[in-house]
């Protein structure tokens, strides 16, 4: 363990154990990427996760692999490239550097979650280091031994306030060998969400379903397919002719179309980023709020989740949200407000961190 002021950095579970039992207010930190999940300067000493890095397992065979919390996403997804197997939930921000520790503790699943789930339904097993220095294991490192109480999935979406994650189990996919993309640009928001709506009642096996929202108040809206090479054009033409013609993307255009949405490269230099559960009814009152203010906007899996990019401060859009009675945590931006809106369940997680961290060594979610 490497100290300076205000900045730990570990390389060792057992340094992390030994930063924890020191005590002092702690708040772990893998690639950066995130820097609105932090804290502002001085409210916390900085436990750097980066060295904890590396595949420890990994069984093609049975679909699964364990690694440190600090390996970077894109060592990740190249072993698993090897074999012809991905991370289906599609984590942002690989390219930017972002860890494996930090996409659990952020809570981060992409557009492709929308065919075989998110985050959660992925992450089988972890050890982390619990607010008095102990290393707790839940889960396993198999699917068909991931049983019992998930209390390993209490850290998805914590944001290192309840415990610092130090390993992660995943079960993984075959990666299908190509995609197209169909682009629509129906007449409104509303129209979008119907067109959408039809698509609930089919059978297309979509990878993803997104509404790009734009400033002309004309949506795209973005529909994708993954397969084989000999059957993916029909499938993608019988799906024109069901719900609408429009341009269809494939090959190099179709990919940075995707790899911009998942690094957030639609997002304008300098603007802060913020995540907001939502369903398809309350999008078009949440949208008008948001165009009005010159918000940039992508909706996800199916209308369920919201991409927020907001030009000014987090407390304007704090109280839109507050007023739409939505919530939605910062992930791109300044430290400060961590829960923007209406936040949760706040009795229960004050249990939850009672449980895990009754000296509060870590950051409150207030912080």
């Amino acid at each position: 363990m490497t100290a300076t002021l205000d900045l730990l950095i570990v390389d060792s579970i057992a340094g992390v154990q030994e930063a924890v039992a020191e005590g002092g207010r702690l708040l772990p930190r893998g690639g950066g990427t995130k820097p609105a999940t932090g804290a502002p300067p001085g409210a916390a000493a900085m436990l750097d996760l980066k060295r904890l890095t590396g595949i420890l397992e990994y069984e093609p065979g049975e679909y699964v692999f364990t690694a440190l919390a600090g390996t970077p996403l894109a060592e990740i997804q190249a072993e698993l490239a090897t074999h012809g197997q991905y991370l289906p939930f599609d984590p942002p921000l690989v390219e930017a550097g972002a860890t494996l520790g930090g996409t659990i503790a952020a809570g981060l699943s992409g557009s492709g979650r929308q065919r075989y789930g998110g985050l959660r339904d992925f992450l089988i097993g972890a050890r982390f280091v619990d607010g008095q220095g102990r290393l707790v294991r839940s889960g396993g490192k198999v699917v068909k031994n991931a049983a019992g109480f998930d209390l390993h999935k209490l850290l998805i979406g914590s944001l290192g306030r309840l415990a610092v994650l130090v390993e992660a189990s995943f079960k993984v996919f075959p990666q299908p060998p190509a995609y197209a993309t169909l682009r629509l640009q129906p007449a409104s928001i509303e129209a979008a969400l119907a067109l959408m709506a039809r698509l609930g009642a089919a059978k297309f096996d979509l990878e993803a379903i997104d509404i790009v929202a734009n400033d002309a108040g004309n949506p795209h809206l973005l529909l994708r397919l993954g397969g084989l090479e000999t059957t993916l054009l029909a499938r993608m033409n019988a799906m024109s002719e069901w719900i609408g013609r429009g341009e269809i993307l494939r090959g190099d255009e179709e990919a940075r179309l995707w790899r911009e949405t998942r690094e957030f490269g639609w997002l304008p230099n300098h603007w802060q980023l913020a995540k907001a559960p939502v369903t398809p009814e309350q999008i078009p009152a949440l949208e008008r709020w948001l165009a009005a203010r010159g918000a940039a906007t992508r909706y996800i899996s199916a209308g369920n989740l919201a991409w927020i990019g907001w030009p000014g401060g987090w407390e304007e859009l704090s109280e839109g949200l507050r007023t739409l009675r939505l919530g939605a945590v910062t992930i791109v931006g300044t430290p400060g407000s961590l829960w923007l809106g209406t936040p949760g369940n706040m009795a229960m997680i004050a249990r939850m961190k009672q449980a895990l961290d009754p000296a509060g060594h870590f950051l409150d979610f207030a912080a």
